[in-house]
């Protein structure tokens, strides 16, 4: 299998200002740059959102990682602070001519360690499978792909996001950010051994979770939430849901199952700002992909 050559890396934390993981991983690669030079390509370390780091918020005026659909990024029209941000990056990947993007985020929810994809470039599929061939703790999330993300790593091809958690938001886990900062070393590697025309070991199959649809919360007629998340559902990502199993605990003591047709695997369960968006919880089907 051919690999492309990768010359240039972008490592990007803080496109979510309270997500601060990815913030003081960039910080400490900027202090001790040599964490991760390697031979074969160049890294750019980037804090994408720098008011809204020092503010402590997720994002200012607009979520910045839903303002890079490319429709959005040639409208003049759209000027609050994070459109025209995200135009900003879009201009400094291009220019810096980036071949590949690692978007770090943190989520309240327990995710784990998760690589999230949006496209099925075999590149992408190829590194994922030998992340979690490597690490066990690794999960695979795919977007629905051919879609016009508005994502940050939407800017190139061979973008995509890691997602760890659960960790609360403005504040670090030194457990999970250990494990993101390992995590990255292994990419670079992957990248360094396919840029040298090494192939690296990687399983003919591995397993791929793609999210199929959001869930909101109970709401009632003035769409006020009207029940939270299960008890004994929370933290439970990844874990299966069978058709009838309790999803939410109304106020009234009401329990409201789960009625799909048939099982399926919760994630991103009860994520702190989510809520904003009207979603207690995306579903996501488990698939053995094969390369």
């Amino acid at each position: 299998m051919s690999h492309p050559l990768i010359k240039k890396v972008a490592i990007v934390g803080g496109t979510h200002g309270n997500e601060i993981t990815g913030v003081f991983l960039v910080r400490k690669y900027e202090q001790y740059p040599n964490l991760i030079r390697r031979d074969s390509f160049e890294i750019l370390t980037l804090l994408a959102n720098p008011k809204a780091i020092e503010e402590g918020r997720r994002y200012i005026d607009a979520d910045l990682n839903r303002c890079f659909k490319a429709q959005d990024l040639q409208n003049p029209k759209l000027i609050n602070y994070e459109q025209l941000l995200a135009k900003q990056l879009a201009f400094t990947i291009g220019q810096s001519k980036i071949n590949l993007i690692i978007d770090l985020h943190s989520t309240t929810s327990n995710m784990g360690l998760t690589v999230i994809l949006h496209n099925n470039h075999p590149y992408l599929l190829g590194l994922a499978a030998y992340l979690s061939t490597i690490n066990p703790l690794v999960k695979v999330l795919q977007y629905p792909p051919n879609q016009d993300h508005s994502y940050l790593r939407s800017l190139c091809e061979l973008g995509f996001a890691i997602e760890v958690g659960p960790v609360a938001q403005g504040t670090l886990n030194a457990e999970l950010f250990l494990q993101t900062e390992a995590l990255i070393s292994s990419i670079l590697d992957f990248i360094e051994l396919c840029n040298q025309a090494i192939t690296p070991e990687i399983p003919k199959t591995f397993t791929l979770y793609q999210q199929v649809k959001a869930v909101d919360y109970p709401r009632d007629e003035l769409q006020q939430i009207r029940a939270m998340i299960y008890p004994q559902l929370q933290f439970k990502d990844y874990e299966i849901l069978h058709t009838g199993d309790p999803l939410f605990l109304g106020f009234d003591g009401e329990v409201i199952d789960y009625q799909g047709e048939s099982s399926i695997f919760p994630i991103f369960i009860n994520e702190a700002a989510y809520y904003e968006k009207h979603i207690a919880m995306s579903l996501a089907i488990k698939q053995e992909v094969t390369l």
